[in-house]
């Protein structure tokens, strides 16, 4: 465990709130999960002189184009949102909740892949590099009647309880988990 003397954390402490002292209220009042400079330019409508509003929004649009230059900001849209959640089926991320605003997303249940490696891992069972990169290994004894191989098609659906079935060249299904 690292320990930090009492001036250090003082320091820390004071830097802090130098910090949120020097942070507009807009930003500190903003809905949640919405992003500072997004706000700072919705707050430009309510101003009510024209070159005001005007001076507003490109103060705006220069910081929000900044941020999303500097990665502070990426700006997704609903086709790119639905390809993560794709791309991340057979994990858990309770943080992809960001993409679900307006509306419920599809729900993805099943997959189908093309294997770019099977190999049997150090105790036996399989292990299947997608295209795409995911990686999934099997997790009970069962054995394939055929073996795996590069170009073979893979398939994963989900299963009760979180678990997932993966079916290698239309054979039997072995229960699997995503590893990467």
């Amino acid at each position: 465990m690292t320990y930090f003397s009492t001036p250090t954390k003082l320091a820390a402490l004071g830097l802090a709130v130098l910090g949120l002292a020097g942070t507009p209220v807009a930003a500190q009042t903003k809905p949640e999960g919405r992003a500072a400079q997004f706000q700072s330019l919705l707050d430009c409508k309510a101003k009510a002189d024209g070159a005001e509003r005007l001076a507003c929004y490109d103060a705006a649009v220069g910081a929000l184009a900044g941020a999303e230059q500097t990665g502070d900001i990426v700006v997704v849209d609903r086709e790119q949102a639905k390809s993560v959640r794709r791309q991340a089926f057979g994990f858990n991320m309770p943080s992809l909740a960001m993409f679900e605003r307006t509306e419920k997303p599809e729900e993805v249940d099943s997959l189908a892949s093309v294997a770019d490696r099977a190999y049997r891992g150090g105790d036996g069972k399989w292990i299947f590099e997608l295209e795409g990169g995911a990686v999934w290994a099997q997790t009970d004894n069962e054995t394939l009647g055929r073996q795996p191989g590069k170009g073979s098609k893979v398939e994963i659906r989900k299963a009760a309880m979180g678990s997932y079935f993966l079916k290698s060249d239309g054979q039997r299904a072995v229960r699997a988990r995503r590893v990467k």
